[in-house]
């Protein structure tokens, strides 16, 4: 990346002067291009697919310049993308809402001045980008991408709102892991490709603080009413985490054996936010336990109020579940009220989530039923096993096993909300099958150090589970995340002959999983498989005879 490139964002003399080198590079969608990927179904396939002109670049870093004026409800920005070429090609594709205008699309030279690109924006977001030389493989390039527009607000959060705060100050905050990081910004919209690194500059009002990812490094008075505010992000960060807080916040700060804890809010909500958020050294020190450090130590750890719920953004976390505890909106009972449900969720994804990623959205369980699962570690950790698996299972009951956790793969689409409980609920159950805790703590530890700061799915999830305990648990991966139902445990009595037999009903083939049955005083370990019946002796009654389903997510039938 260039070392001068300190680009004000109110400059008229340089906007008009880039806007005359590049108008003219844009061209018009053209009928027919032979370097267009074949027909796809829709928008959804070509934004969720990894197509030949996402696969030919590796990603190495973002420098993402914003101005954003809250009176006007009005985004300016460039980023500069800067990638590697892993075949010889003359196109890649970036993402961005129809919402946006193009302000100019360049290529950096390192003499001279840049070449204006042409391009075409494809179906819904997708933006071709056309070189006229071939990039070769294993060359570095960086593409300066200008563009300016109203953002519009889509999604559960919003994407990128305007609003004002409870004192009518202006508020502005992102949250775009749903609706994909391309609603404000320019940028390679898919988790298979994380950059390297990326640094944010961001131009608000001067009345008003920024906070954005990773480590805070100056804020320059621009003298025009904004202030510039920018921050290093010295990790890979998926796109959608990346953010922008602009409001009247007040900072106070922390730390946590030599972590950085800083916390922005209302002023107003200054005393209370000191009070909650003591609760962050307590997740810390659970996840540290379970998992190992903080992913993130050079950028540090920040909270920062928002109006809605709350966000993973990395090392950002947004905030906004009013300083109590339990999760806002919940019943007030119940082992989740003694801790704060966004505190302990949302800080979760960044070992789950932003430190590992899942590479496609179908495996979006990799992030939120891990992060389900770490509340009970949490639990666990402060009020002990018994505690942690009532929490667990307190609500297992709201899992519809309607369709695959799973999705189909390659596709612009959540999965639905069983993710998160019902990817606990798998998870638990892969604790008992594992059946001896220091193994499965371990096993634990060892999977998040050896996949962090990657892309992965379930697959390679489940071929290092099975080669650290030594068992073939991938069937059991299947059922519960590859098919809606969960397996079926059939019992059929004959009290007369004191016996029971037992068999699986699965849907996954060759389905066997061993589970504790008979008297919660004296369980029995029985191995059952999908087809054949097994016999097992017994003195208990059918009216009396359990199966430990607080560590196994099956269902029961008494035949």
């Amino acid at each position: 990346m260039k070392s001068n490139r300190g680009w004000l964002f109110g400059s008229m003399a340089f906007l008009l002067t880039m806007s005359a080198l590049l108008v003219a590079a844009q061209v018009t969608p053209p009928t027919s291009d032979p370097q267009l990927p074949p027909a796809l179904s829709g928008g959804d396939k070509v934004l969720g697919g990894y197509g030949p002109y996402r696969a030919n670049n590796d990603l190495l870093h973002y420098n993402l310049h914003v101005r954003v004026d809250p009176a006007t409800q009005f985004l300016s920005g460039m980023n500069a993308i800067r990638f590697q070429m892993l075949e010889d090609g003359k196109r890649i594709q970036i993402d961005l809402v129809p919402t946006f205008r193009i302000d100019g699309i360049s290529l950096e030279n390192t003499h001279g001045a840049p070449t204006p690109l042409t391009y075409h924006r494809e179906t819904g977001r997708t933006v071709y980008i056309d070189f006229p030389t071939t990039l070769r493989k294993g060359h570095v390039y960086t593409v300066d991408f200008h563009y300016s527009g109203h953002p519009v607000e889509m999604g559960r959060f919003g994407g990128f709102v305007f609003r004002k705060d409870p004192m009518g100050r202006p508020l502005v905050n992102t949250a775009c892991e749903e609706e994909g990081a391309s609603v404000w910004w320019p940028n390679k919209d898919q988790w298979r490709d994380e950059v390297e690194s990326m640094d944010i500059s961001v131009e608000a009002p001067s009345d008003l603080t920024e906070v954005s990812n990773g480590r805070f490094q100056r804020k320059t008075d621009l003298h025009d009413g904004f202030t510039r505010w920018e921050w290093k992000v010295q990790y890979p960060i998926n796109n959608y985490d990346v953010s922008l807080n602009i409001g009247t916040y007040t900072h106070f700060s922390d730390t946590y054996k030599g972590l950085d804890l800083d916390y922005y809010v209302f002023p107003e909500d200054l005393e209370k936010a000191k009070h909650q958020f003591v609760q962050v050294k307590d997740m810390l020190k659970a996840y540290d336990r379970f998992f190992g450090e903080y992913p993130f130590p050079k950028d540090g750890y920040k909270l920062v109020q928002a109006l809605y719920s709350g966000v993973e953004n990395q090392t950002a976390i947004t905030y906004g579940n009013h300083f109590e505890n339990g999760y806002l909106g919940r019943p007030k009972t119940g082992i989740g009220t003694r801790f704060d449900f966004i505190i302990v969720h949302e800080s979760a994804h960044e070992w789950f989530g932003n430190s590992i990623t899942a590479r496609d959205r179908s495996d979006m369980w990799i992030h939120e039923g891990w992060a389900n699962y770490c509340e009970s570690l949490f639990v666990e950790d402060m009020w002990g096993k018994e505690d942690g698996l009532t929490y667990l299972n307190t609500g297992k009951e709201g899992v519809k096993n309607a369709v695959p956790v799973i999705s189909e793969e390659g596709f612009y689409a959540t999965p639905p909300t069983d993710q998160y409980k019902k990817g606990a609920l798998f998870l638990n159950t892969v604790r008992s099958v594992v059946n001896d805790d220091a193994v499965w703590f371990k096993l634990l530890h060892d999977y998040y150090q050896h996949f962090k700061y990657q892309t992965i799915m379930t697959t390679d999830m489940a071929a290092f589970f099975n080669a650290q305990t030594g068992l073939n648990l991938t069937p059991i991966f299947n059922q519960y995340l590859r098919h809606a139902a969960i397996p079926t445990l059939e019992l059929r009595f004959d009290d007369a002959a004191h016996t029971v037999s037992y068999r699986w009903q699965a849907e996954e083939p060759g389905f066997a999983m061993q589970i504790r049955i008979g008297r919660s005083d004296d369980w029995q370990m029985v191995q059952p498989t999908t087809t054949e019946w097994k016999v097992l002796s017994t003195q208990v009654k059918k009216e009396d005879f359990e199966v430990a389903t607080d560590f196994y997510y099956v269902n029961v039938s008494k035949l």
